[in-house]
């Protein structure tokens, strides 16, 4: 090795405005067809033979002046650590606009069963298609999307109709037509028709925030198109549209390679290429090595693509002129044409996607809802029978229309009471606008009943990086070797870089940016390099490679792993165990290590030293942790990082230091059970592959846990899928947010956590309706049909179908009511939801009862000076069943002005009922025995006073529910009544999978060319720490 001062003085005729070295050439041809985005480099044998001659502002600047540039000019948008500015306007559509927008009309099966024509395939590189031609071809197949099914608006407002507690009413419709009795009929079909146009325009509300928050994360793709280069939106590309892939960069859609990029007359050759090899069809997936071997190549690899979703390969594949690349796959190196040969959902990835969501899964909230809704159904079918049987011993008929009371009529009203017709309504809108709630918050809800889950959620499996750390790494303390001096190692880090400034990785970026501290090392690359060779960073080597020129001298640079990078160089065994030593104290101090080495010619390998690299913790996340902690959610922490740095980080975070290495999941000797203990208590697990994040999963469902887990990859999919609720990360790729329940735009888990506090509000909300609304069935029911039975009386039909509109309008606003949320994760508990209602219900009939036997009095009891038995009644269960929703939902928090107005205005519309006689039929039916009191009213109207009398008593029974459903709540056998066991532990069933797990199927050929398969053990290979 060249001594170091040697290298020095290299520089040194470069300090004193010397000209610029010979091979430096000032002129760019006007005819160069390069990409002029500044970043971008020309080939590596030309982009080292131009440079700027304009202060600067031309793209076509030599690699490392533009790198010099980049560093002198880069400001950091977030230099003040802290939550970025997510504000925006929310784009609201017209609710009337309904044609405007919208997806595909196609459905998934067609498109991806979609061919693209071959002669589609035939685009000229310079020309691209034409905008005519583009709009042609979308209408044949569709957006290059993944999901472009879109909801026909009509069939969506008649689902709005649909469903057992809808057809029940829809029979109460018909039976009342049957009765010749319009008033009744029509008010019922007012009724569904009101609920069905609230909640079909609350969810489209609530679905339009979404879809303007959708566009943020939309991926781009940069094409040619009418003779132009342009960027557009990734899902408004076609089958035929020329794409440019380079580093850095996901490839929007499955592409056949044409040509490099600096090589725009490579489409002949490429031509010729495809006649040679007899391609036809459009897409060719070589997934076997057998097949690329089979196929020779021309010349060198133009790009380098990451696969390992796809495929599962470590390492980026080289790909070459003719060659797929697949849609959601990363460019590591190159850039290159290439024309789209299947959009998204015909291409490989799409039809994998489509399987997975081809079977719908109903979910557990429409199960509870069809749990509630069959049961009330059978209640009704048995008040019914009930009301019948005491109806035969009274002689009443059928139905005769001209009596008062006849067994149509006391089916009639027992169906518009007994079934909640706004149960479906009001449960589908509260979720939908808990969707925008989440949306500002900066959380796109996929499926509204991820919602629930994400209530239910106890264990949080969460990255590191970006999510409980800020994702800003920065260079801590050097460590140099002995006679090295800093800039020339800081030089070597930047010379085995990406100089991609486009698409630079953090590590990269950092290692660059870090030269504005060191001055010396900044000049030194400035100074005629030209990279020859440049291989980046893979999994397998554990290092990036570069091979540099600099006045005729090769230099090869590597950055990488520290283990990898000394096991190039001859170190002594001192200096070996020194570096080894500081590689140790960089981890435990929460540092990842960056060793930097370099050969000179063909000599030996130079260690250099060791750059820190530290990503700290966001200023909020040890209080976010201790904030879900004090909710009952247990945080994992999952990191592909070394055990030593998980370990730190935990600590830093106060989350715990039971962090294992997660070979241990699934390359472990222990036992079933054991395996299971040391996932549901470990706080976290280090050195994680996708195959461990989906095991985690798995082990922790197995115990009876409702997991979230977060993820950006495509390969982290599967994980995504598995949990109970897939969260996809800030920056998140497609393929994740496709597979994620959640989608979140902010960084961070403060915006997790925040999201699960209004998840539970959320179901809170629902879950007080679902009392209130049971309640106010079984109230009802208990009251009439005793009533019917004890003394032939009923509240007439038109002031029934009213009392189910009052309930319906009152607490359709109960969506936005301010609920509050429950400190650790919430179940449905359906016994707990029964008992309560069934209490409420019988405590509510008995004060109707208490108030109905008054009105026996000679004196009239509750009545002042004139009111009506039908009226009265109707105004003390309207006002006791409106206000009985503020003591389900609750008293941590003041109710909302649009509940409280709701249900304000509907109790004045009662009073006026009951002022005015209005639907009382005067008198009415006496019942038997018949009220005798003088002050009863002959119209039904009542008098103010009396209405102001019933108010208060209406009061007072709340009052006395309200402290009764307090007392129940604070029951500690009732408070978890219904609640499932988790960490529930098979103890046989969990070591009888782990045993199959380490189960394989092996292959010999014996001498004679037999072949003979068997039953082994897998071997546990223990990587060296």
């Amino acid at each position: 090795m060249v001594p170091f001062s040697r290298k020095i003085k290299a520089f040194g005729g470069h300090q004193r405005g010397v000209a610029s070295p010979g091979y430096i050439d000032n002129t760019i041809e006007e005819s160069s067809e390069q990409d002029v985005e500044a970043g971008s480099f020309l080939t590596e044998t030309e982009r080292n033979n131009t440079i700027d001659s304009n202060h600067g502002d031309n793209p076509y600047l030599d690699e490392y002046r533009a790198l010099v540039r980049y560093v002198d000019t880069y400001r950091d948008a977030n230099a003040e650590v802290g939550e970025e500015d997510f504000s925006q306007e929310d784009q609201k559509r017209p609710w009337w606009a309904f044609w405007r927008g919208g997806k595909s009309g196609y459905t998934a099966a067609s498109l991806s069963d979609f061919e693209t024509p071959t002669d589609w395939l035939n685009t000229d590189i310079r020309d691209g298609l034409s905008s005519m031609e583009v709009e042609r071809r979308r209408k044949l197949c569709g957006w290059n999307e993944l999901s472009t099914e879109k909801e026909n608006m009509f069939l969506k407002f008649i689902g709005f109709f649909r469903g057992p507690v809808l057809y029940v009413m829809e029979v109460a419709v018909i039976i009342a037509l049957g009765m010749q009795d319009w008033l009744d009929a029509g008010i019922i079909i007012g009724i569904l028709i009101l609920n069905a146009v609230v909640g079909w325009y609350q969810e489209k509300q609530a679905a339009d925030v979404v879809a303007s928050l959708k566009g943020d994360i939309a991926m781009k793709a940069r094409v040619v198109r009418d003779g132009q280069e342009t960027e557009i939106k990734a899902r408004e590309l076609v089958p035929g549209d020329i794409i440019i892939v380079e580093e850095g960069h996901v490839v929007a859609g499955d592409a056949r390679l044409i040509c490099e990029y600096d090589n725009p007359n490579g489409q002949a050759q490429y031509e010729a290429e495809l006649t040679a090899q007899d391609i036809t069809s459009p897409r060719r997936e070589k997934f076997d090595e057998g097949d690329d071997e089979g196929t020779p190549h021309i010349g060198h690899a133009i790009v380098a693509i990451d696969q390992s979703a796809i495929t599962g390969e470590s390492l980026a594949v080289d790909k070459y002129m003719t060659d797929t690349v697949f849609y959601t796959t990363g460019c590591k190196r190159g850039k290159a044409y290439g024309v789209v040969t299947a959009g998204a959902q015909a291409s490989f990835v799409g039809k994998t996607a489509s399987l997975v969501q081809g079977a719908k899964d109903s979910g557990h909230f429409k199960a509870i809802m069809d749990s509630i809704g069959t049961t009330l159904l059978v209640l009704v079918v048995f008040w019914i029978l009930t009301a019948w049987i005491g109806g035969f011993y009274r002689n009443l008929h059928i139905t005769l229309p001209e009596e008062g009371n006849n067994l149509l009529t006391y089916a009639l009203i027992l169906l518009i009471i007994g079934v909640p017709v706004g149960l479906p309504v009001v449960t589908t809108t509260t979720l939908a606008v808990g969707a925008a709630y989440l949306a500002k918050e900066k959380a796109i809800v996929q499926k509204l009943t991820a919602i629930e889950s994400l209530a239910g959620v106890d264990i949080l499996c969460s990255d590191k990086t970006g999510t409980l750390t800020a994702n800003q790494l920065s260079v801590r303390e050097p460590f140099v070797m002995d006679g090295v001096d800093i800039n020339w190692m800081m030089a070597v880090a930047a010379l085995a870089s990406s100089h991609n400034i486009k698409s630079l990785d953090p590590i990269d970026k950092i290692t660059i940016l870090t030269l504005k501290r060191y001055p010396k090392a900044k000049e030194m690359i400035s100074e005629g390099w030209k990279t020859e060779k440049f291989i980046p960073f893979d999994p397998v080597s554990k290092r990036i490679t570069a091979v540099c020129t600099h006045q005729g001298v090769r230099y090869t640079c590597a950055k990488g792993a520290p283990k990898a990078v000394l096991a190039l160089t001859d170190c002594s065994e001192e200096q070996a165990s020194l570096f080894k030593e500081k590689a140790t104290e960089f981890a435990r101090r929460g540092f990842r290590s960056l060793a930097v080495a370099v050969q000179e010619e063909d000599g030996p390998w130079e260690m250099l030293g060791m750059i820190s690299l530290f990503d700290p913790p966001r200023s909020d996340t040890a209080q976010t942790i201790a904030e879900a902690q004090a909710l009952g959610l247990s945080v994992k922490m999952l990191t592909g990082d070394a055990i030593a740095i998980a370990k730190e980080t935990c600590r830093m975070l106060a989350l715990g230091t039971k962090v294992y290495n997660s070979d241990k999941l699934l390359h472990s000797d222990m036992a079933g059970t054991a395996i299971h203990d040391l996932c549901e208590r470990a706080d976290g697990f280090a050195e994680v592959f996708p195959e461990h994040k989906y095991q985690v999963v798995e082990m922790l469902q197995q115990r009876g846990h409702l997991t979230a887990m977060t993820g950006d990859g495509v390969n982290d999919a599967p994980s995504l899928k598995k949990s109970d609720c897939g969260i996809a990360v800030e920056g998140a790729t497609e393929a994740a947010q496709a597979a994620a329940d959640i989608v979140f735009l902010a960084p961070g888990l403060s915006t997790i956590v925040s999201a699960i506090k209004i998840s539970r509000q959320i179901f809170q909300r629902m879950k007080a309706y679902i009392q209130y609304r049971i309640a106010l069935c079984l109230h009802l029911e208990i009251y009439l049909v005793t009533s019917m039975i004890i003394i032939n009386e009923t509240i007439r039909a038109d002031l029934i179908v009213f009392l189910a509109l009052f309930a319906d309008l009152a607490t359709i606003a109960v969506a936005y009511d301010t609920a509050h949320y429950e400190k650790r994760p919430v179940e449905w508990q359906l016994p707990k939801i029964w008992i309560i209602s069934i209490v409420l219900g019988a405590l509510l009939a008995l004060g109707t009862w208490i108030l109905r036997g008054t009105l026996w009095l000679p004196d009239g009891g509750v009545i002042q000076q004139y009111g009506s038995v039908q009226e009265i009644i109707f105004l003390q269960v309207s006002l006791t069943e409106n206000w009985l929703i503020f003591v389900t939902r609750g008293f941590e928090t003041t109710p909302s002005w649009q509940l409280v107005s709701a249900i304000f205005g509907v109790d004045i519309l009662a009073s006026v009922f009951a002022g005015f006689g209005w639907f009382s039929g005067g008198e009415g039916t006496p019942s038997s025995p018949a009220s005798i009191s003088s002050k009863l009213s002959e119209n039904g109207a009542t008098d103010i006073v009396t209405i102001v009398v019933v108010w208060v008593y209406s009061i007072a029974c709340v009052i006395v529910i309200a402290i009764t459903y307090q007392v129940m709540t604070r029951m500690r056998s009732l408070n978890d009544l219904g609640r499932k066991k988790r960490s529930a532990q098979d103890t046989m069933m969990e070591n009888i999978l782990t045993h199959l797990s380490k189960v394989a199927l092996e292959h010999e050929r014996d001498e004679r060319g037999g072949e003979r398969f068997y039953l082994a053990h897998k071997q546990v290979v223990e990587e060296e720490e």
